[in-house]
C-alpha cells in the first residue's frame, strides 16, 4: 500500500473484550494486546457492562500493545499518526458531565429489559411497530439504543435527576470513550459517528443528523444527544492521563460497518462477521433501500464530512458465538470455545437434531421478541457432538435465512465478481477460524464462502478510516487491492441439493417452534 511510513493504531471495543491493535503502512498488525471485561446479568434477559471496567480495558490495551511494539523493535511512539475506533453499537450509558462518572451500568445491545417500553409505544403510536422506519429505517425493538435510554430516563433516580439539573449526557459506548480520551470532565469531546447514531432510532438516516419529530414523540431531550460527525475525520486529541497523548482521534466506526470497511466491500458486495451475534451487511450504495422482509436500513459508512454515503441492508443475528459460550460456560459440553470444531467434526450430522438460539427472541429476519430457545429431534441416539454440530449450524441457517431476505430486497445477489458471476459472502470474525463452521456456511447456502487471511476485520477498519483521514493511506489503496481476495481461503458448497432442502424445512420448523414461548414460567 502507498502511504507515508508509520503507525495507525484501532481500538476494538466489543461486548466481550477489548482489543488494541497497531497497524503498518502495509496495514499489517505488528502488535495487539486483548482483555476481556466482566459480563452482568442482573435478571433474566437482561445484559450489562460497567462503563468504568471498559475505560480501564482500553487503557491496559494501549499501553501493553505499545510495550510489545518496541519490544519487537517498532518505533510506534515516533511513528504512530493516528488513531481509529469501534466499539459494540447499541449499548447505552448515560453518565453525569460533571463527575464524569457513570449514573447506570451500560445495558448492552442484546439486553431485552425494554419489551415493555417497546409494546406500549406499539399500541400508542399510529404507526405501531414500524412508526419510526421512515426516518430511521428501524423498528421499535429492545435492540436499539432509544428504548434503552427511555428505561433509564423511567427507572433510574439518578439519571432523571441529571436530566432535570443537566448534568446528564447520553452516549454509546464510542462517545464514552472520546469523552474520555478528549479530556473528560475537563472539555472531553461529546460526539458520535453516523453509523453509530444510526443505531440509536434517533437519526434521520439522510439528513444524518438527530430527528426533532422522533426525539420529541419520545420525549428525549435533545441537549444529551452528542454531536455527530462522519467515519474518517479528526474528531480530536487524546488528553494526559492516557498512554498515547497527543495522538490523534480521526475515524470511528461501529464494529459492523467497520468490518464492511476492513473487508473493502463496495456496492453489492456483502459481509457476515460471526462474533458473539452475526451480522450479515450488503453495501446498497448511495440510496437507502426499505426493507420488505425484515431487514434493516442502515449506512454502510460515510468517509469524511464531505463523502457521499452508502448505505446497507443489515441483518442482525442476536445469538452466534454466545451460543458456543453457552455450551462451554453453562453447560459444561467443552471447555474452550475451539473444542467445539473437533466434538462437532466427530459426527457426519446433527441426527435429526435442530438448536434455536432464541435466548433473548429473534432478531432478523423474524423480530419475534416472545421467542425463547429450542432443541428439537433429540433422541436416545443423541449425543453432545450432534449437539455440538446443530449449534454451529443454527449459526449457518440463521445467516442463510438473512442473505435469502437481502437477495428478495435488493432484488438480485451482490457479487466479488470472480470471473464465474458467483456470488461470494465474505466472512470475518473469531469463529471464522472455525473451518467445519465455514463449510456447513457454504453447504446450507449453496454458495461460496471467502475468508481473508485476517479474521479480524473489524479493527483494520476503524485503522482505515483513521489512516483516510490524515491521508495516511488513499481510498484507492483499500478498494482497488487485490492482495486480500488472493491469499484468502474459498469454502464451496459439498451439500445435495434435495438434502439442503430438507435440512432449511427442517430448520424452519424448529424456528416456528420458539414462538410464543417467553411466558413460559417455573
Amino acid at each position: 500500500m502507498a502511504g507515508e511510513k508509520g503507525f495507525i493504531g484501532s481500538i476494538d471495543q466489543g461486548t466481550t473484550s477489548t482489543r488494541f491493535i497497531i497497524y503498518d503502512h502495509d496495514a499489517r498488525a505488528v502488535a495487539s494486546h486483548q482483555v476481556e471485561f466482566t459480563q452482568f446479568y442482573p435478571e433474566a434477559g437482561w445484559v450489562e457492562h460497567d462503563p468504568m471496567e471498559i475505560l480501564e480495558s482500553v487503557k491496559v490495551c494501549i499501553a501493553k500493545a505499545l510495550d510489545k511494539a518496541t519490544a519487537d523493535g517498532h518505533n510506534v511512539d515516533g511513528g504512530l499518526k493516528a488513531i481509529g475506533l469501534t466499539d459494540q453499537r447499541e449499548t447505552t450509558i448515560v453518565w453525569s458531565k460533571s463527575t464524569g462518572l457513570p449514573l447506570h451500568k451500560a445495558i448492552v445491545w442484546m439486553d431485552a429489559r425494554t419489551s415493555s417500553i417497546c409494546r406500549r409505544l406499539e399500541k400508542e403510536l399510529s404507526g405501531g411497530r414500524s412508526h419510526f422506519v421512515e426516518s430511521c429505517g428501524l423498528p421499535i425493538s429492545t435492540y436499539f439504543s432509544a428504548m434503552k435510554l427511555l428505561w433509564l430516563m423511567e427507572n433510574v433516580d439518578a439519571v432523571k435527576d441529571a436530566i432535570k439539573k443537566g448534568d446528564a449526557i447520553f452516549g454509546t459506548i464510542d462517545t464514552w470513550l472520546i469523552w474520555n480520551m478528549t479530556g473528560g470532565i475537563n472539555g472531553g469531546l461529546h460526539v458520535t459517528d453516523v453509523t453509530n447514531a444510526s443505531r440509536t432510532m434517533l437519526m434521520n438516516l439522510k439528513s444524518l443528523s438527530w430527528d426533532e419529530e422522533t426525539i420529541k414523540t419520545l420525549g428525549i431531550p435533545a441537549e444529551i444527544l452528542p454531536k455527530i460527525v462522519s467515519n474518517s475525520e479528526v474528531i480530536g486529541e487524546i488528553c494526559k492521563g492516557w498512554p498515547i497523548p497527543g495522538i490523534k482521534i480521526a475515524g470511528c466506526l461501529g464494529d459492523q460497518h467497520a468490518a464492511m470497511l476492513g473487508q473493502a466491500c463496495k456496492k453489492g458486495e456483502a459481509k457476515s462477521t460471526y462474533g458473539t451475534g452475526a451480522f450479515i451487511l450488503l453495501n446498497t450504495g448511495e440510496v437507502p433501500i426499505k426493507s420488505g422482509h425484515g431487514l434493516l436500513t442502515t449506512l454502510s459508512y460515510k468517509l469524511g464530512p464531505q463523502a457521499k454515503i452508502n448505505y446497507a441492508l443489515e441483518g442482525s443475528i442476536a445469538i452466534a458465538g454466545a451460543a458456543v459460550q453457552w455450551l462451554r460456560d453453562s453447560l459444561g459440553i467443552i471447555k474452550s470455545a475451539s473444542e467445539i470444531e473437533e466434538l462437532a467434526a466427530m459426527v457426519e450430522s446433527t441426527g435429526g437434531v435442530y438448536f434455536v438460539p432464541a435466548f433473548n427472541g429473534l432478531f432478523a429476519p423474524w423480530w419475534r421478541e416472545d421467542a425463547r430457545g429450542v432443541c428439537i429431534g433429540i433422541t436416545r441416539f443423541t449425543n453432545k457432538s450432534h449437539i455440538a454440530r446443530a449449534v454451529l449450524e443454527s449459526m449457518c441457517f440463521q445467516v442463510k435465512d438473512v442473505l435469502d431476505s437481502m437477495n428478495k430486497d435488493a432484488g438480485e445477489k451482490g457479487s466479488l465478481d470472480n470471473g464465474k458471476g458467483e456470488f461470494l459472502l465474505r466472512v470475518d470474525g473469531g469463529a471464522t477460524a472455525n473451518n467445519l463452521l465455514m463449510q456447513i456456511q457454504a453447504d446450507l447456502m449453496g454458495t461460496p464462502v471467502v475468508r481473508p487471511v485476517d479474521i479480524e476485520t473489524t479493527a483494520l477498519g476503524a485503522a482505515y478510516a483513521a489512516g483516510l483521514a490524515v491521508g495516511f493511506w488513499k481510498e484507492e489503496d483499500i478498494f482497488e487491492s487485490g492482495e486480500k481476495s488472493k491469499n484468502s481461503k474459498v469454502f464451496r458448497p459439498a451439500m445435495e441439493e434435495e438434502t439442503r432442502k430438507k435440512k432449511v424445512e427442517s430448520w424452519c420448523k424448529a424456528v416456528e417452534r420458539t414462538f410464543d414461548l417467553a411466558d413460559l414460567s417455573i
